[in-house]
C-alpha cells in the first residue's frame, strides 16, 4: 500500500501507519496554519490535536531576558539551541564545540510546553552533567536509525558492499508503506530482491 497525500487520510490513527520525516511534517503544518516548530514528537502532537478538531497555533511572544547569572536566568529568556547559547555553554563547560545532548533539549522544551519559569540555564547546565534530570529524550523517534542498526546487525546484509544505501532501499519500501517501521530477517528475506542500490 502507497502512502496517500496528508488530505487524503482521515483520521490520526491512518496517519500513524506512514512514516513522515520531520520536514514533511514542518509542511504539513505550515499548509494548515498550525504550530509547525519543535521535535518529530512534538509535530506529531500537533496534528494529533488537528485530527482530533484542535488547532494549535504558532507561538508568537518571546519574553526578554531579566537576569543576569547562570543561576538566574531562566529557559523563558528567548533560549535556542542555536549558535549564541552553544557559545555561552562552551564558555562555562570549557568543552568546544560544545554539543547540546538529547536530554537538554527535551528538558528545555518540556520546560516551555510546561511554562516553568523557574528553570534556570544552569539548570539545564545540570543535566549537560548528569546532576539532574528533568525530562529524558523519547528515543522513539530515531526509528531511522534503529532499522539502519539492526539492518546492518543481521550477517545476511554483508553481501551488499554499500550497506547504508541498501538499508535506504529496504527502508523506503518500509516508510511509504503501513508495515511496522522496524527492520527484522523476515522482512529482508521478503524484499530482498526489491532492494536496489
Amino acid at each position: 500500500m502507497e502512502r496517500p497525500e496528508f488530505n487524503e487520510i482521515k483520521d490520526y490513527d491512518e496517519f500513524c501507519k506512514y512514516y513522515w520525516y520531520r520536514e514533511e511534517l514542518i509542511k504539513i503544518c505550515k499548509e494548515h496554519g498550525i504550530k509547525a516548530s519543535g521535535s518529530k514528537i512534538e509535530l506529531n502532537n500537533v496534528i494529533k490535536a488537528y485530527f482530533s478538531g484542535d488547532k494549535i497555533l504558532p507561538e508568537k511572544r518571546r519574553m526578554k531576558c531579566a537576569k543576569t547569572t547562570i543561576k538566574e536566568l531562566t529557559i523563558e529568556c528567548g533560549f535556542t539551541f542555536g549558535n549564541r547559547f552553544r557559545e555561552f555553554y562552551a564558555e562555562q563547560t570549557g568543552v568546544r564545540p560544545f554539543k547540546f545532548n538529547v536530554d537538554m533539549v527535551a528538558s528545555a522544551k518540556a520546560v516551555k510546553e510546561n511554562g516553568d519559569e523557574s528553570f534556570t540555564l544552569g539548570d539545564l547546565l545540570d543535566i549537560y552533567y548528569g546532576k539532574k534530570t528533568y525530562a529524558k529524550y523519547d528515543k522513539s523517534a530515531l526509528q531511522w536509525n534503529k532499522f539502519v542498526k539492526d539492518f546492518c546487525a543481521d550477517d545476511v546484509t554483508k553481501i551488499f558492499d554499500k550497506r547504508l544505501k541498501a538499508a535506504a532501499s529496504l527502508w523506503g519500501i518500509v516508510r511509504d508503506s503501513d508495515m511496522k517501521k522496524e527492520y527484522s530477517h523476515e522482512l529482508f528475506e521478503k524484499y530482498r530482491d526489491s532492494i536496489t542500490i
